[in-house]
């Protein structure tokens, strides 16, 4: 009897409670959820992601955009200009943040070049369903620092930059972390596991070029001879060698765009350098970026094809601003480094014969004068070897005729759990979900499994993998490798 009354006294006590408060009883019992990206402290209060980014010593907010499931922000964070001297300097980065929760999984993207302030998802993004955190490479503007000491951009402190955001942000985003990219953006996520190897739970690079001796590129003329079909590649050398032929009333054409447009050449030296620059470039640009079946929009016969055919089908490849001062600006660091550390292709295009005046012209020659530059040819040799030994939960996509694939990083005996796919007929947007089944499988497996998401069914059997995220059209269809696509000779 007394243990029923106490019960009772209790359950008054409750109710009494309740009531001082003002609260139903219904209201009691039925949680308001938090709001996306709260997180609830140990005193009850809440915190929310934006405030918990924030606290982050050097980090702050250029603007948060809405996108449904996800808080997306744009930010700044202080970064050395030497990591080896943190003293000497600091500068504005910018990154953003597609946050989906700190329960799941994060993805590090590097593009290699500027950031995207719009949301987009990585491939492996979807896969694992995770968060997404992007940072833009040093030196392009606007995370550049002011004045610029130029010997400070190279990979090491590229990747350096890496580790800062990814230590600052683990201890909120705790759980495992990939880092990707593609093109540069492969390079880049392979010299960050390169430098900081403890970092990352897994590497996911695609059409990731990897020059390791810069004055042997035979690679390259070996592709252009077999790639695609006779027909396409004749078709291909019969424009570039009019264009070149026909170079006189093409380039009276250029001026006046030029005019029009407030183009100047005075990086690359004159506009006949950048009209040969550019053409020079047509057969390379049409694989890296067309298909195969492409080839059934090209002149059919150049030889008969009017001027203006002529120019509108390498305006359309290649893009007659990229050499420009104004096409070339924005680059300047891509050609720095492709000049000092990840060395450039120098293709033969043998059927030109002596058509060209210049040559495929070197980095040096589309970087102003005034940036002193030298080339260390033992940077791509030391990044190469150790992959090739200790490359670990590391996979390579390449599309079979993309150029830059040509010279490709490839996996020695010491590499474990690593791949190199190649997506059939693929271009320089190849990707996992381009690979062949079996492949396309065991890559998104490996993905899931690097992320510690992988389903036990997957975990059983690879050929069960696929995407744990849906496709959103928004986010998820847009090439992360062409946002610099004129002015081909960038990855």
């Amino acid at each position: 009897m007394r243990k029923a009354l106490r019960g009772i006294l209790s359950l008054a006590v409750l109710i009494g409670t309740v009531s001082a408060t003002g609260a139903s009883a219904g209201a009691a019992t039925a949680a308001v959820p938090a709001p996306l990206g709260t997180a609830v402290s140990d005193s009850g209060t809440s915190t929310d992601i934006k405030d918990r980014i924030l606290a982050i010593p050097g980090m702050s907010l250029i603007e948060e955009k809405p996108y449904a499931g996800y808080r997306y922000f744009v930010l700044n964070y202080t970064q050395p200009v030497d990591h080896r001297h943190p003293s000497k300097g600091t500068f504005q980065q910018r990154i953003t943040l597609l946050h989906k929760d700190t329960s799941r999984p994060t993805v590090f993207f590097t593009g290699g070049y500027n950031v995207s302030t719009n949301p987009s998802r990585s491939e492996p993004t979807r896969i694992i369903d995770g968060n997404q955190v992007s940072l833009e490479y040093r030196y392009f503007t606007p995370s550049r620092p002011s004045p610029a000491d130029w010997s400070k951009l190279d990979i090491w402190q590229a990747a350096s930059d890496q580790h800062r955001v990814f230590t600052a942000l683990k201890r909120i985003y705790s759980k495992n972390w990939l880092t990707t990219g593609g093109s540069k953006g492969g390079m880049t996520a392979t010299y960050y596991e390169r430098f900081y190897p403890k970092d990352m739970d897994g590497v996911v690079a695609y059409v990731a070029p990897n020059d390791v001796v810069n004055n042997e590129d035979s690679a390259y003329d070996r592709f252009f001879a077999k790639v695609g079909t006779k027909e396409c590649r004749d078709k291909l050398s019969g424009v570039q060698r009019e264009a070149l032929i026909r170079r006189v009333p093409l380039e009276e054409k250029y001026a006046r765009y030029a005019a029009d447009n407030g183009y100047t050449f005075d990086t690359v030296g004159s506009l006949d350098k950048a009209y040969e620059a550019v053409v020079m470039d047509y057969v390379w640009a049409f694989w890296q970026y067309s298909l195969l079946a492409d080839c059934d929009s090209l002149p059919a016969d150049a030889k008969k094809a009017t001027d203006q055919e002529i120019w509108d089908s390498v305006d359309a490849i290649s893009g007659f601003s990229a050499y420009a001062d104004q096409g070339l600006a924005n680059y300047t660091p891509y050609y720095y480094q492709a000049g000092t550390q990840l060395g450039s292709p120098d293709i033969k295009q043998p059927w030109l014969g002596k058509l060209s005046r210049y040559g495929y012209q070197p980095p040096r020659n589309f970087v102003p004068r005034s940036i002193p530059m030298r080339f260390q040819p033992g940077a791509m040799r030391d990044v190469d070897t150790w992959v090739k030994h200790h490359a670990t939960h590391m996979l390579y996509v390449y599309g079979e005729n993309d150029p830059w694939g040509a010279e490709r990083f490839r996996l020695g005996a010491g590499a474990r759990d690593s791949y190199v796919f190649t997506q059939p007929g693929g271009n320089h947007g190849s990707n996992v979900a381009g690979l062949v089944p079996s492949e396309n499988a065991t890559a998104t497996a490996a993905i899931l499994r690097w992320a510690g998401v992988a389903p036990a069914a997957v975990q059983q059997d690879a050929s069960k993998a696929k995407p744990l995220a849906k496709f959103d059209a928004r986010l998820d269809n847009k090439d992360l490798t062409t946002d610099h696509r004129l002015g081909v000779r960038r990855p």
